[in-house]
């Protein structure tokens, strides 16, 4: 049936529930699994680089912009490594061979459905918060956008 799961992952309660669940479907299908972590697009930061922070503030307060960009790209790594670390201790525990991937530059629903199609994924499982209404409509939904564009299957843990 299925051989290579996808868990995304944004550290949420949420995602730790569907990791969980996702990893012993893995067992269960003696199947593998790749957790992926999506940076979002562009920051604040990350776009105030890409114009020269020398023309927008002077030499003196762009040193401490780039510092500063520095600074949120290791606070993201070190966030990534995090919410990965739990997808690899879940896999080592239950006995399951994994992999986990660090995405950035992308939409989180774009990075997860390309990192599957990529790493050969023949499902992506995840959970969702299963807000309704306004509160769906206005924080749009990363599993709504995977469900609607995605080619594999999915496979949503409500949590």
């Amino acid at each position: 049936m299925y051989k290579n799961i996808l868990l995304p992952t944004d550290g949420s309660p949420f995602s730790e529930k569907a990791i969980a669940c996702g990893v012993n479907l893995a067992k269960a299908l003696d199947a593998r699994v790749t957790g992926v972590y999506v940076k979002p697009k562009l920051s604040t930061f990350e776009i105030l680089n890409v114009y020269e922070p020398e023309v927008l503030w002077g030499p003196h307060e762009a040193e401490k912009a780039k510092q500063a960009m520095a600074h949120v790209d290791e606070l993201d790594m070190a966030l990534a490594t995090k919410y990965l670390g739990l997808v690899e201790r879940a896999a080592k525990e239950a006995g399951v061979a994994s992999e986990t991937l660090y995405v950035t530059g992308e939409s989180p629903s774009a990075g997860i459905i390309k990192t599957a199609s990529e790493k050969g994924c023949d499902l992506i499982f995840m959970g969702s918060h299963g807000r309704t209404g306004i509160a769906g409509v206005l924080l749009g939904s990363v599993t709504s956008k995977v469900l609607a564009h995605s080619h594999i299957p999915v496979l949503v843990h409500r949590c």
